[in-house]
């Protein structure tokens, strides 16, 4: 077992903390607390009374800002140091800056959060407390035991002195990894994000997430609707003229063979570009809902498929597009990979929120890590606030169920 904090070290026997790394990244932990306690307690004592001073120029009020700011960069580099003896990093609890705001936006958002002001709190408490019993400790386990030691050197006969100075100083690993451990619990518990800040930051990576499939899917729309009113226009009107071009030609004249091979290769290309249209963005979904572009995909699919999608009304926009493309991909997941012989596609409303599922009778097995697409399908329907559920014994059948709130 790989033990992750150096408390959680102590639990072995004591030949294995011996034996491991954890005193001597406990000592470096604590010496790097006394020498960085210190130069941060006397910088903010000298920056404190220099701004209590000159606070009646602008000078002090700078001064007295940066001491109350003080606790973000003493944070951090306690939150860095921490991994020495605690190997899960602790969450940053401040949020992004302003965007555009420069450095006056940055102040700003920091004055505002309350993880600023409880990393100041925890900055008094380490200049006035914890630094100090830093100290101490490492003056206990080593700096005693080797005055315990040298002090009978003179004298021959107090050598059950130097015993005990051996003990305590083999006694020393023990304690200094004890404390640091301790040390560094309590700075996780000051330092971790409380419960209202992950979850502001939470619902900050949804919403940035939920932009995102949104900018995607209109960009979808606008390739769809260029491509549909664009170039396959084009290709239709150029069909026409050939197809023009071929009446003016002699019926068995080697320029109404070519102008035939043209039309054909032109009327392909316009059906590759309606399919490919389609795929980006189907124009059934847009006009027509849900229901009508699940009954064109299933027509299309060379997977025999079953579709029974009864919804009452249109659901709103990103629920439809991302309830298309979950069903698109599960039945190309089983064309390509299950050895289906077909499928059945179901969806229903029920109250605020849209279950679909799509089963196929197939040789089962999918798996997200097998790079199916199910990753994929996942993180859209997460970006929706929606559930995934996947069943897919070996041997079959696959069934995949999907909840999409329409709030």
């Amino acid at each position: 077992m790989r033990h992750r904090t150096a408390w959680q070290a102590l639990g072995q026997s004591p030949l294995k903390v011996l034996r491991s790394a954890w005193p001597w990244r406990s000592l470096a932990y604590l010496l790097s607390g006394v020498a960085f306690g210190a130069v941060a307690t006397v910088t903010l004592v000298l920056a404190l009374a220099a701004g209590v001073v000159a606070l009646i120029v602008v000078v002090g009020a700078v001064l007295l800002l940066g001491v109350a700011l003080s606790g973000v960069v003493v944070t951090r580099f306690e939150r860095w140091r921490l991994r020495l003896v605690d190997l899960d990093p602790v969450p940053d609890p401040h949020r992004p800056p302003e965007p555009g705001g420069g450095l006056r936006g940055w102040v700003r958002t920091r004055l505002r959060e309350p993880a600023t002001w409880r990393a100041l709190g925890f900055t008094a408490v380490s200049a006035t407390a914890l630094w100090w019993m830093d100290l101490l400790v490492l003056a206990f386990a080593l700096g005693l035991p080797v005055v315990v030691m040298t002090s009978p050197a003179d004298d021959p006969g107090a050598w059950p002195l130097a015993v005990v100075g051996l003990c305590l100083l083999a006694a020393a690993p023990y304690t200094i990894t004890a404390w640091a451990g301790a040390r560094a619990a309590v700075t996780r518990l000051m330092l971790e994000p409380r419960d209202s800040e992950l979850g502001r930051r939470l619902t900050d990576v949804r919403a940035s997430r939920a932009r995102l499939v949104d900018a995607f899917d209109a960009e979808r729309r606008r390739i769809e609707r260029d491509l549909h009113d664009g170039a396959q226009q084009r290709l239709v009107s150029l069909n026409v003229l050939l197809g023009l071009a071929r009446l003016d030609a002699a019926p068995d004249s080697p320029v109404a063979a070519q102008l035939a091979t043209a039309q054909e290769q032109v009327t392909l290309a316009v059906e590759e570009l309606r399919e490919l249209s389609r795929g980006v963005h189907p124009k059934a979904l847009t006009d027509h809902g849900l229901a009508a572009a699940v009954g064109n995909l299933a027509a299309r699919s060379a997977l025999p498929v079953a579709a029974d999608v009864r919804l009452p009304d249109r659901m709103p926009r990103a629920v439809e597009t991302t309830a298309y493309f979950v069903i698109a991909e599960a039945l190309a997941n089983a064309t390509k990979h299950s050895r289906a012989s077909r499928a059945e596609v179901h969806a229903r409303l029920h109250t605020d929120t849209l279950t679909l599922s799509v089963r196929d009778d197939g040789i089962g097995g999918a798996a997200p890590e097998a790079g199916t697409g199910l990753i994929g399908l996942a993180d859209r329907i997460a970006a929706a606030n929606g559930r995934l559920r996947l069943s897919s014994p070996p041997g079959g059948p696959t069934l995949l169920h999907v909840e999409l709130p329409c709030r």
